[in-house]
């Protein structure tokens, strides 16, 4: 009939005018919409009468609005929204479909199948988001099962995944249960079969699986600008305080407020500089009450520094009993790290030396009292400043004493070489470790990326990664020669399946709200963060990084030539070279921050050789332990001095700019003048360096040693045993356990050198 219609048409339209033409067009038109009307119209009609046959084999009537909402809820997924026109379509699409079978009954898969076609024309991610989907339950009864596995050993057992988390408490035990079961649903709904494999032969490593697709990662936090003017947490509006006591009450809020948000470390950058104008409004108001109680100028200022001084004690005491006691909505206590040492003020250089004191006295019993782990300190050195004769050389020399009992703070140079150094002595901009070790990359307040002009200044407070990913570099060289392939080659494929996921992972969190983090991404504790709930955080991204991990590099040599970074390391130099220059061309190509991080492996380092052995079995020194090298890091048994290891391990420092740390072990028995001298020779070649003892306290006495299993003055064996996890401290031993991983503390026990 149509084709007859149409025939018709055309022949009517041979020697006429255009005009008559036109209006011949348009009639054709109307009779072809009037023809589909009337097909989608029967269809509809037809449809009433079907049945659907279910997976459970009962029946129901069809539905298309069913499917709408089936196919909605998978564009959701995607963060995409379907049109009204769209809609349309895909009804459309399905009821004729239906009608074309002519069938009175239709299963389940046939409606999948055409709702497939239908998103297939339309939005082919969204098709591939519904076919996951529609499989979920064949794949949900295997996925509940290894999560119900995995709970009953948390429950039963405990968790050392990570050495922050007292598995022993409820509270834990239930967040890590979730935990593995949002782990299992970031596999199945975010990664491709590409990634699914590399990731279980052991090719690369996604770390934090179980919280990557609600949020980011760590981040150098501004809490100067949430506390500025006031502002709202949990529906209350806090004032701006007035007096410092109020203030670290507040800061404390906001840090265990907004750390729960996130996974990875959290940063509040030279806290010294925040709590100093705190601390003038109470000098003020201590020195005009003590004048209007008739003291003299001298004694009123005496007396108010006194308060002053008391207020900051009791407020670093308070932290640090917060910090080490009050557990996250994750599950566990958030790695907060605090930077100090620039201010040359009365009230910031009074922060700083009251937080070394607090810190070096430690917590706990009157006799027995032993540091905290929270916050991390670390020690921002300027030559200028902190060198012989400086303004505040006094400060540094506080900071070794309490370096040498307690391991923090660990110290970063901004006078020696290398990238962060670079940008202080040019900018007088200080990058901040985020948590144990990551560091940012510069982003310019014009020019993004790079600087729009001379007079153009980077940015660092406020900002945050998104998120690592670990090349396993020993497990690709080993299949680069088993299957007769070039090393280079099998790399670049990770590196881009890497480079994938990074890109997937900005467009996905760039759909989330301000909501989701509102002290972050409304409150201005990120750059850029005032931005009303109801809005993406998309725009933030732009200046957040995403890194490329690296572990093993000691291994990675040992398996090329069977010599280690003591021994040789050309290759893995030449490995991070080509790493570098790879990751600057996606950062080109992409338009996004990556960086490359020397990942500290805490469970990892045990299982990278577990993985390893599965597919390649067991090799000479690659192998053969229970644990690989962290990063770029000397292997820890080497029998070197930590002068040699210091100058080892600068050959990598400017290869791994997004993440690194330098540490040696002291086994000096708290020398401090061994200490200061080591710390200034890091100092001066740029590094970012942790001091490395093994404390030791026993529990019952108070005795205190380095590396005791035993106290020789009462016989307990109950003691606390602090050691450097990585580029942080953790407990290897607590009440006679520990919460390390097996891995790691047959690493603590090889150390030598470390």
């Amino acid at each position: 009939m149509q084709n007859a219609v149409n025939k018709n048409e055309k022949e009517n339209l041979v020697g006429i005018s255009s005009a008559h033409v036109s209006d011949a067009i348009r009639r054709v038109h109307e009779s072809n919409a009037m023809f589909a009307k009337e097909v989608i119209d029967n269809a509809s009609r037809v449809t009433d009468s079907v049945c659907i046959i279910k997976k459970d084999g009962t029946k129901e009537q069809f539905n298309v609005q069913k499917v709408v909402e089936a196919v909605k809820k998978s564009a959701a997924r995607m963060m995409i929204k379907f049109s009204d026109e769209d809609l349309k379509r895909i009804c459309d699409f399905v009821n004729k479909n239906v009608s074309d079978l002519q069938k009175n009954e239709i299963s389940i898969w046939e409606i999948h199948n055409i709702a497939e076609s239908a998103l297939e024309s339309i939005n082919p991610k969204v098709a591939q988001s519904y076919r996951n989907y529609r499989n979920y339950k064949t794949d949900f009864v295997a996925m509940l099962d290894k999560v119900y596995q995995e709970s009953q050993k948390i429950m039963y057992i405990g968790d050392k995944e990570n050495s922050n988390s007292d598995s022993a408490l409820v509270s834990t035990k239930r967040s890590l249960i979730f935990n593995q079961l949002n782990k299992e649903l970031y596999k199945k709904f975010f990664l491709t079969v590409d990634d699914l494999q590399a990731i279980r032969e052991g090719y690369i490593y996604i770390h934090d699986m179980s919280a990557r697709r609600d949020t980011m990662n760590c981040c150098l936090f501004n809490v100067a600008e949430v506390l500025k003017g006031g502002f709202e947490m949990g529906n209350l509006w806090y004032n701006e305080p007035k007096t410092l006591d109020v203030a670290f009450d507040v800061i404390g809020d906001i840090v265990m407020a907004a750390a729960s948000q996130q996974y990875g470390g959290f940063t509040v950058p030279e806290v010294d500089k925040i709590l100093a104008p705190y601390a003038e409004k109470s000098y003020e108001k201590m020195y005009n009450r003590y004048i209007c109680m008739g003291l003299s100028f001298e004694k009123a200022r005496e007396e108010a520094l006194k308060d002053v001084l008391n207020d900051f004690e009791q407020g670093f005491q308070g932290w640090e009993y917060k910090f080490n006691t009050v557990a996250s909505s994750r599950g566990d206590y958030p790695f907060i790290t605090m930077t100090i040492g620039l201010g040359t003020g009365e009230f910031e250089k009074m922060a700083s030396m009251t937080m070394l004191r607090i810190h070096a006295k430690g917590q706990g019993k009157k006799e027995n009292k032993k540091p905290v782990l929270f916050p991390k300190i670390v020690f921002l050195y300027d030559e200028e400043l902190h060198g012989e004769g400086g303004q505040l050389h006094d400060l540094f020399e506080a900071g070794v004493e309490c370096s040498r009992k307690t391991m923090y703070p660990d110290w970063l140079s901004l006078t020696g070489d290398g990238y962060v150094a670079s940008m202080y002595k040019k900018y007088k901009k200080v990058i901040s470790p985020m948590g144990c070790r990551a560091f940012l990359s510069p982003w310019f307040e014009r020019g993004g990326m790079n600087p729009a002009d001379e007079n153009d200044v980077p940015v660092f407070v406020g900002r945050f990664n998104i998120g690592a990913v670990s090349l396993h570099l020993p497990m690709i060289l080993a299949k680069a020669r088993h299957e007769s392939k070039d090393f280079y080659e099998v790399l670049d494929y990770y590196m881009e399946l890497i480079r994938k996921i990074h890109i997937r992972t900005y467009e996905y969190l760039g759909e989330m709200k301000a909501s989701v983090n509102p002290l972050a991404y409304c409150e201005g504790g990120f750059y850029g963060g005032h931005l009303k709930p109801s809005d993406k955080i998309k725009p933030l991204l732009k200046a957040a990084t995403a890194s490329f991990g690296i572990t093993a590099l000691n291994e990675l040599q040992e398996l090329y030539n069977g010599k280690s970074l003591v021994e040789d390391g050309e290759f893995a130099v030449e490995v991070m070279e080509y790493i570098n220059n790879k990751v600057n061309q996606y950062k080109e190509e992409d338009g996004n921050l990556y960086a490359i991080y020397g990942t500290p492996a805490e469970n990892l380092c045990g299982l990278q050789v577990q993985q390893f052995r599965k597919k390649y079995g067991i090799k000479d020194k690659v192998s053969d332990r229970g644990y690989v090298s962290n990063s770029f890091h000397c292997h820890v048994g080497e029998k070197i001095s930590p002068i040699q290891k210091q100058d080892l391990e600068n050959r990598f420092w400017n290869l791994f700019n997004g993440g690194k740390i330098q540490y040696v072990k002291y086994p000096i028995s708290y020398n401090k003048e061994a200490v200061k001298t080591l710390l200034k020779r890091a100092m001066d070649k740029g590094f970012y360096e942790g001091v490395n003892l093994s404390l030791a306290y026993c529990d019952d006495c108070g005795h205190q040693e380095l590396s005791m299993d035993v106290c020789p003055k009462c016989g307990s064996k109950n003691l606390t045993k602090i050691d450097r996890m990585n580029g942080y401290l953790s407990y290897s031993r607590v009440n006679g356990d520990t919460r390390l991983n097996e891995a790691k503390m047959e690493e603590i026990k090889d150390r030598v050198s470390m």
